[in-house]
C-alpha cells in the first residue's frame, strides 16, 4: 500500500471539506475520533462478528471493504492533524484471536490515542486497524483501490453539497 499517496489524497479532501465549511483542522479532533469510533461501529456491525444471538450472515465484502475504507479515510486526517504517519509504521501488534476481540482492540486504542494524542499511540492504533483488515481477508492493494473509489466519492459528494 503506497501510504504516501492515500495521505496526499486524504490531505486534498480534508483540505477541501475546511475550506467549503470554514473549518480549521484543530477544531475538529473530537469530531474526528468519534467519526473514526462510528465508522468502527457500522464496520463491526456489517461483519456480524459479535452478534452471536443471529443466525443472519455478514454483509457482502464489497460492503464490509467500504466500511473499512471510511475509517481509513478517518485515520489518515487524525495523523494529518498532527503531522504523524508520513510512512507506515513498523507491523509489531499482534492479532487477536478473534475479530471481535480485534475490533475491541481498536475500539480501546481510538481511546488510548484520544487521551494521549502522541505518535507512537498513533502508530499502535494505524498497526492495529491494519490487523482488523487483514483479519478480514483485504490485502493492501484492494485496501488502496477502494480508498481510492470512496475518496473520489467524498469529493463529489462535497462539490454536491453533501
Amino acid at each position: 500500500m503506497n501510504f504516501t499517496i492515500l495521505l496526499e489524497m486524504q490531505k486534498e479532501l480534508d483540505e477541501k471539506i475546511e475550506s467549503q465549511h470554514g473549518l480549521r483542522k484543530e477544531d475538529l479532533i473530537n469530531e474526528k475520533i468519534l467519526a473514526l469510533l462510528v465508522e468502527l461501529g457500522e464496520l463491526a456491525n456489517e461483519t456480524r462478528c459479535f452478534k452471536f444471538w443471529s443466525v443472519k450472515p455478514s454483509a457482502e465484502r464489497t460492503v464490509i471493504l467500504e466500511e473499512y475504507v471510511d475509517g481509513v479515510h478517518f485515520i489518515l486526517s487524525l495523523g494529518l492533524t498532527f503531522g504523524y504517519g508520513n510512512e507506515l509504521p513498523p507491523r509489531m501488534a499482534e492479532k487477536k484471536d478473534s475479530l471481535t476481540s480485534q475490533f475491541n482492540q481498536v475500539y480501546s486504542l481510538i481511546s488510548v490515542f484520544k487521551n494521549d494524542i502522541s505518535e507512537i499511540n498513533y502508530a499502535v492504533l494505524v498497526d492495529n486497524y491494519m490487523n482488523l483488515g487483514e483479519m478480514l481477508g483485504f490485502s493492501w492493494e484492494e485496501v488502496e483501490a477502494a480508498y481510492m473509489a470512496k475518496n473520489k466519492v467524498n469529493h463529489q459528494r462535497q462539490q454536491q453539497g453533501y
